[in-house]
């Protein structure tokens, strides 16, 4: 069985200077989503417990955009694990992770309609395909094993809104969305002055 050697980023993390600050070597980034999940802000914050960071949970018909990070090696992804107060606050899963294709010349990039894909056996075995072959939906897009944190459902409550710091850490990911994922992004109300 191979390892997972790709992180997928869909909150702040999506700021490589902050994934570098926590330590993170990382070989390589780029921009990727997954389908059948979308983002919400119910993962209370520890620092304000009046406001959330992101989370995705799953959503038939849905699209998360974020940055894919391939990490020096599979054990790279464990100093992630403390920042994300895995197990407690978030759990880690392996996730098919989708790379759109380069846009070939007036050809538009195609979405998948499948929806995300757990491949981890809990201790990052995958039981199919391998980080180093990519394989290849409908559209053409790469779909790649990669790990992402799901929050815990204690740490989730309804009703709440990102911290403006947190959100900014979210948009540094701008050069790696879409241009409709990032305006809707940077649409998202935050939390009043905490």
């Amino acid at each position: 069985m191979a390892s997972v050697i790709h992180y997928f980023a869909y909150g702040s993390n999506m700021n490589l200077a902050r994934v570098r600050a926590r330590g993170l070597q990382v070989a390589d980034l780029r921009g990727a989503y997954l389908t059948g999940l979308k983002l919400v802000f119910d993962k209370v914050s520890r620092q304000h417990p009046g406001a959330a960071h992101a989370n995705i949970v799953y959503a038939p018909g849905e699209r998360v955009e974020g940055v894919l990070y391939r990490l020096a090696n599979a054990a790279e992804i464990l100093k992630m694990d403390p920042f994300e107060r895995a197990p407690w606050n978030y759990g880690r899963d392996a996730v098919l992770v989708r790379v759109p294709r380069p846009p070939s010349a007036g050809a538009a990039q195609a979405s998948a309609a499948t929806g995300p894909t757990p491949l981890s056996d809990g201790a990052g075995a995958l039981a199919a395909g391998s980080e180093h072959e990519a394989m290849a939906d409908a559209s053409g897009d790469s779909m790649i094993p990669a790990w992402t944190y799901f929050a815990n459902q204690a740490a989730r409550r309804q009703g709440l809104k990102p911290p403006a710091e947190y959100l900014a850490h979210m948009l540094a990911g701008k050069d790696y969305l879409s241009e409709d994922y990032f305006r809707w992004l940077a649409g998202t109300e935050v939390a009043s002055k905490l």
